[in-house]
């Protein structure tokens, strides 16, 4: 199976989520996102067309997003409220 060449990694503990490219059968780490605005500036930056269309809009083929929702970027609050 062929996998996305763009990948959201999963929310970090501190925030944030890790974005690799994968060129030439190579993961390049392009940054750690803490919005869709800083995923679409690592695109850019490495020259992705369309960079707005592919996290925005892109479809399963072009951009994964591992462990969490799509567009989130800091792990929601723990329940502490357990008796």
């Amino acid at each position: 199976m062929e996998h996305a060449p763009i990948v959201v990694h999963r929310i970090s503990p501190s925030g944030g989520r890790r974005v690799t490219l994968r060129v030439r059968d190579r993961d390049a780490a392009l940054g750690t996102a803490h919005a869709d605005a800083d995923v679409i500036e690592f695109l850019r930056r490495a020259e992705v067309p369309d960079p707005d269309e592919v996290v925005l809009g892109g479809g399963p083929a072009l951009i994964e997003w591992q462990g969490d929702a799509p567009h989130v970027y800091e792990a929601g609050p723990t329940d502490t409220d357990v008796p």
